[in-house]
Order: structure tokens, then sequence, then C-alpha cells
């Protein structure tokens, strides 16, 4: 009887997985990849590609340290 009454539950809770947590993940991936492309386009390049131009839509973010090494040169 006790099986029977979990079975049910279990039936009839099972309506799938809500289409807003779908929308917050995938937005969050997105968000996730936008910010990530953009922090690593703007650090120090890793070996190779330290001439390569940086693309024009991603904007460049100046820091104290990267002011200062403009200064300098």
């Amino acid at each position: 009887m006790l099986e029977n009454l979990l079975m049910e539950a279990a039936v009839k809770s099972e309506s799938g997985f809500p289409l807003a947590f779908t929308l917050v993940y995938v937005a969050g991936f997105i968000a996730a990849v936008v910010g990530g492309s953009i922090a690593w386009y703007n650090s120090k390049r890793p070996a190779g590609w330290e001439g390569a131009e940086r693309p024009n839509i991603v904007p460049k973010i100046n820091t104290e340290a990267s002011e200062e090494g403009d200064q300098d040169a």
C-alpha cells in the first residue's frame, strides 16, 4: 500500500524540467562564455599569441597595472 502511494506521488510530480530553469542555465552559460572571452582577450597573451590583435567586438578594460605600463612606453 505504501509502495502504491509513493508510485502515484512520483508519477503525479513528474511534469518534466521547467522551462524557466532551462532558460536560466542557457543564459548563465552564455554570460559565462562572453565574460570569460572578454577576460581572456584582456589578459596577457599565451605563448604564440603575443602579436595577435584584439577583435573589435571585445572592449578594452583599463586597469591600474595596464595604465602604468602604457605611460612608461
